[in-house]
């Protein structure tokens, strides 16, 4: 215990200061590109998995000749598909309007292939959730 007239005992030093970068550009980074607000994020290994994981799904789901879901008048429900497709990021824009992909409803594996175009876009919703709480400092 210190007396009065003697100096304190020494203090710990103080936690680094973390930059954990800006909340809006991780976020749209992760939507846009699967992994890449992790990597903006200084977690390289991990945005890169993230983005074979993603993209994988992707891949299966066209192989598999499934559903891209777009809005259809009528049918609310197909907002929320959409919604949930387009959680893929650039990978929905880039099938939808370049390579001009139809699933195909006769396939054998259509309703895998939507099950995992699906997958893939609310994959990649809950990955840029988790680049909003390493932003926040609630997640490591």
């Amino acid at each position: 215990m210190a007396e009065s007239g003697s100096p304190t005992a020494p203090q710990p030093p103080a936690p680094p200061v973390v930059h954990r970068g800006n909340a809006a550009v991780a976020m749209l980074s992760a939507w846009l590109v699967p992994g890449l607000g992790h990597i903006y994020l200084k977690r390289p290994m991990r945005g890169f998995a993230f983005f074979l994981l993603v993209v994988a799904s992707v891949l299966i789901g066209c192989r598999l000749e499934g559903n891209l879901y777009q809005v259809v008048p009528g049918q609310p429900l197909t907002l929320l598909a959409t919604f949930a497709s387009m959680g893929m990021g650039f990978l929905y824009f880039l099938l939808r309007y370049a390579l001009h992909y139809q699933g195909n409803i006769m396939g054998a594996g259509y309703e895998y292939g939507t099950a995992f175009l699906l997958t893939g876009g609310l994959m990649n919703l809950l990955l840029v959730l988790d680049a909003w709480d390493i932003v926040r400092g609630k997640k490591e």
